[in-house]
């Protein structure tokens, strides 16, 4: 990250110990958290549904203290701000959303003409890169490791790298680790379709044997035990089928998984020569051919889950007392498609930060994030726009139980030395409330590449068809961070991009608890919990605006 100005860095200092002096007089409480403030007991259902609103301190609970910044708050002047969420298809009709879509008040809805001369038509309210002009839009993406060895499998097929050199080298070697994980992809998903289409013929070979005792197909456990027979395959019958009661597989369950895998092997690993680019039109090695997408930004039922999830954990309403209550409300939301079932396109991602950023948003949540980048440079040139244009962008870290400065993700704002190339860009790792570990098992870490940590686990949401449910994952984390961000902005719009990012660094509550490092090992490696991102702490809302209050009136009487 780069230096602040040495009068900015002096009032972040100063403010830091500012923020955890007022922490000190309100609770009497140290501001470096032990596993002694650990709640005992079992949170009760309405704490779970909140859990990360809570205050270490004050409840025991390691959340970012959102309510206690509300208590702050109180009576403080406020703008409403342009958040985008680059995501899938958002659920705009969702009874959490009402009053908070952004709308483009320049453009006439639905009169086929580009009226504000943005490049895009009757974009009220975002777009959708995932379609084509003719209003066709697709679920369904390929991996990035496909789309990587496609594009380089006649360049770089049966070579070695003493064939090339200079920057070649460096893109040899990321094929050879594309193909490597495309092939590891191509066999479980064929073993996988394998063993699904085997299974239903077993249990419709169950369903025959056992049609003389079951011709209604009515399965019970009880009804099973009652056979008594010396036939060996009436015997193995029965007790698959009582597992088969036991674990919940029935003849839909297992279509359901061979239509997934099928899928998998076909469309995301492009087996049977699926491209999505054939659909959406557009070239997705040439970053000037624009003229795709369309404006249905809400996607159907199976392609809209994820946004309103994260949609949700942003601005879900605070003003009523049903399902969830979002970060903020002090926000316009501009949906922008551009995830789907499969890997996002660097040109997507890279049209869509300057959409974004073009049409007034001040802060970017970013929920995904892929393994392989084919044109990392067209993304990282958005990254820096967006950073020119004074905008946040909020990322997640991923959920691959991996060390993000060995297993790079993107998009990624280091370059090789591991030195931050803009000052915008906050990649956030998923933390849960249960004290004795902190970090969720699941997610991505690194004390270079990951910034700070926020509640991604058990968190309580809103999703399609105005319903809820308690989701996992770096995607819901995310927000959090980007609704604080989102806050600070809307209290304090003075403050820059990077000052806001600054602040959320140094303003995070630090935990001095040994946790289990995340990784698919079986044998665990237990690690300070300040050891697996680089602030080492975990997001707090009400330090953050304690900090920024600080910042901004310093900044005020310097002028």
């Amino acid at each position: 990250m780069k230096s602040l100005k040495p009068f900015i860095i002096k009032v972040l200092s100063c403010c830091c110990i500012i923020a955890c002096t007022s922490l000190k007089s309100t609770t009497t409480k140290p501001t470096i958290v032990t596993a002694a403030f650990a709640k005992k007991q079992a949170l009760t259902e309405t704490e779970k549904q909140n859990w990360h609103f809570k205050d270490i301190y004050e409840d025991s609970i390691p959340g970012i203290s959102l309510d206690k910044a509300y208590d702050f708050l109180k009576d403080k002047k406020s703008d409403t701000i342009i958040v985008a969420v680059l995501d899938t298809g958002l659920d705009i009709n969702h009874k959490e959303f009402e009053n908070i879509l952004w709308k483009n008040k320049k453009e006439i809805p639905n009169n086929g003409i580009d009226d504000d001369k943005n490049g895009f038509i009757d974009d009220l309210h975002g777009w959708n890169f995932l379609g084509n002009n003719k209003g066709v839009n697709i679920s369904i993406t390929n991996y990035e490791c496909v789309r990587f060895v496609r594009l380089y499998d006649s360049v770089f097929k049966n070579k070695s790298k003493e064939d090339f050199y200079g920057k070649d080298t460096l893109l040899f070697k990321q094929y050879k680790s594309a193909l490597i994980k495309y092939n590891k992809k191509l066999e479980s998903a064929k073993q996988a379709l394998e063993n699904f289409t085997s299974l239903l013929k077993e249990y419709e070979k169950s369903i025959t044997t056992l049609k003389p005792y079951f011709p209604n197909e009515n399965f019970t456990i009880e009804k099973l035990n009652v056979i008594k027979t010396e036939d060996d395959s009436l015997k193995y019958y029965v007790e698959e089928m009582k597992k088969c009661i036991k674990y919940n597989i029935t003849r839909d369950w297992i279509s359901y998984k061979i239509k997934w895998a099928t899928i998998r092997y076909e469309k995301h690993l492009g087996v049977s020569g699926y491209n999505e680019s054939d659909i959406i039109g557009d070239d997705p090695n040439d970053i000037t051919n624009t003229d795709y997408g369309n404006n249905k930004v809400e996607g159907d039922e199976d392609t809209q889950y994820h946004s309103t999830q994260v949609t949700g954990v942003l601005a879900g309403n605070r003003n009523d007392n049903m399902g969830i209550k979002g970060i903020t409300n002090l926000v316009k939301i501009m949906p922008i498609r551009l995830a789907a079932m499969g890997s996002e396109r660097d040109k997507d991602i890279a049209l869509a930060i300057r959409y974004a950023v073009d049409n007034g948003a001040k802060v970017i949540n970013m929920s995904f994030r892929n393994d392989f980048s084919i044109h990392r440079e067209w993304v990282d040139d958005a990254i820096k726009y967006a950073e020119s244009k004074d905008v946040v962008l909020v990322i997640a870290a991923g959920n691959e139980e991996s060390n993000s400065d060995i297993i790079f993700n993107y998009p990624n704002d280091q370059i090789e030395n591991n030195e931050d190339f803009v000052d915008n860009f906050i990649v956030v790792g998923a933390s849960q409330y249960k004290i004795e570990n902190l970090v969720s098992d699941f997610s991505n870490y690194g004390n270079s590449n990951v910034d700070i940590f926020a509640p991604g686990e058990n968190i309580y949401t809103s999703t399609t068809n105005n319903k809820y449910l308690f989701i996992d994952g770096t995607s819901y984390a995310t927000p959090i961070v980007s609704g604080i961000a989102a806050l600070i902005r809307s209290y304090y719009p003075n403050l820059s991009a990077s000052e806001v990012k600054q602040i959320i660094m140094e303003s995070g509550v630090s935990y001095d608890i040994m946790v289990n490092k995340p990784s698919t090992n079986k044998e665990k490696e237990l690690v300070p919990f300040s050891s697996l991102s680089k602030s080492g702490k975990i997001v707090n809302a009400y330090n953050a605006l304690l900090m920024a209050e600080e910042v901004s009136k310093k900044k005020k009487k310097s002028k």
